[in-house]
C-alpha cells in the first residue's frame, strides 16, 4: 500500500487497531509485565515500522538532536486533527482528554515528531488558594515518536510551559502519572516539579453502562449526557432548556422530573460494574513572567501544600 506522506500513513494507522477501546487498552496494561513504562513500549512497538515509512536509518536517528526540531502552538483544525491522530498512535491512552485547549507541537523537517496537550482540570485544585481556578492548567497528554530523541520530552514540556507563561495568564500546571502503567514521573523529576504524593484520582471505576468497552468515573453517571440518556430509558422528553454544552439547569426542570432523573443516576452508578484502581501520582510546577513573581508564587505554594521526596522506585 502507498502513501502520499507520513501524515497520510499516520491516519491509515489510527483507523486500524491504534483507536483502541479503554476496556482493552485495560486488558493490555494488566498483561504487561516489562519492567519500563507502558509508554515507552509504545515507542519501541513502533519505531521499525516508522523507520521503513520514514526511510530513517539508525544512525539517522542518532544523530538528531533537540535543536533539530521546530515548536509551535498548534491553532488550526487541520494541525489539532494531526496531532489527535498522533496522540492515538504515539501516546498510551490514546486520546487527547476531556477539556483540551492548548495544543503543542515539535517538527523536524515538517514531520510531526512530538505532541503536548494542556488543558482545563477534571476538578480545580486550592493549591494556590481562591485564585488556583485561574492559573492553573493540566498537562493532559504528551507523546514523542519513536525516532525522536529521547531527550525531547522534557524539553518539549518546558517550552510549553514557557510559552503559557507568556502568553496566557497560568502559571500553576499540574500532573499525573499512573502506575497502573508504570508511569514514575521521572520527567517531572528531571524538570523538578514538585512532588504532591500518591493519592490522586478516583480509585474505582466503572463499565460504561451504555457502551462496554468503555471505562467512565463516577462523575460519568451525573453528567448531561448520562441525564439524556436517562430521560430516554424513562420515556421523559428532554426539553432544550434543561441544558446547554457545558452543564445542567436544573431550575427549568419540574421538580418530580429531576427526583426521577438523580433516582436513575444513583440506580445506574449502583448497578454498574466497578473495577479499582491504584491512585495516580500528582506533580505540579509553578512558574511566573519574572523572577519576582515565580519566587512569590512559590513561596505560597509550599506554604499551602505538603511537599514529598521524589520517589525512589
Amino acid at each position: 500500500m502507498d502513501f502520499k506522506d507520513f501524515k497520510d500513513f499516520l491516519l491509515f494507522l489510527c483507523k486500524l487497531d491504534y483507536n483502541m477501546s479503554d476496556i482493552s487498552l485495560l486488558n493490555k496494561i494488566q498483561e504487561y509485565n516489562e519492567e519500563h513504562c507502558y509508554q515507552y513500549q509504545k515507542r519501541l512497538d513502533t519505531l521499525e515500522e516508522d523507520k521503513k515509512t520514514l526511510g530513517f536509518t539508525d544512525e539517522d536517528i542518532e544523530s538528531l538532536r533537540v535543536e533539530d526540531f521546530e515548536f509551535k502552538y498548534i491553532e488550526t483544525k487541520e494541525e489539532k486533527q494531526e496531532a489527535t491522530d498522533f496522540i492515538k498512535r504515539y501516546e498510551w491512552l490514546g486520546t487527547v482528554g476531556s477539556y483540551p485547549t492548548h495544543w503543542f507541537s515539535m517538527r523536524y523537517k515538517g514531520i510531526l515528531g512530538g505532541v503536548i496537550i494542556m488543558g482545563m482540570p477534571n476538578a480545580f485544585s486550592t493549591l494556590l488558594g481562591d485564585k488556583t481556578k485561574e492559573i492553573e492548567r493540566l498537562i493532559a497528554r504528551g507523546a514523542s515518536a519513536s525516532w525522536t530523541p529521547k531527550n525531547l520530552g522534557s524539553h518539549f514540556l518546558m517550552m510549553c510551559i514557557k510559552w503559557m507563561v507568556e502568553n496566557t495568564p497560568y502559571r500553576l500546571f499540574t500532573a499525573y502519572s499512573d502506575p497502573t502503567a508504570k508511569e514514575r514521573g521521572k520527567i517531572y523529576q528531571g524538570l523538578n516539579f514538585y512532588y504532591l504524593g500518591q493519592k490522586s484520582g478516583t480509585t474505582t471505576r466503572c463499565i460504561n453502562p451504555y457502551n462496554k468497552d468503555k471505562i467512565v468515573t463516577d462523575r460519568a453517571f451525573r453528567a448531561r449526557s448520562f441525564y439524556k440518556r436517562y430521560a430516554k430509558d424513562l420515556g421523559i422528553v428532554w426539553q432544550k432548556n434543561w441544558s446547554d454544552d457545558q452543564k445542567m439547569h436544573w431550575e427549568n426542570i419540574p421538580d418530580d422530573i429531576e427526583k426521577q432523573l438523580r433516582d436513575y443516576s444513583k440506580k445506574m452508578y449502583n448497578e454498574a460494574v466497578k473495577i479499582d484502581f491504584p491512585s495516580k501520582r500528582k506533580w505540579a510546577f509553578v512558574l511566573g513572567k519574572d523572577k519576582r513573581e515565580t519566587r512569590q508564587l512559590r513561596k505560597d505554594f509550599e506554604s499551602r501544600n505538603k511537599i514529598y521526596p521524589y520517589p525512589n522506585d
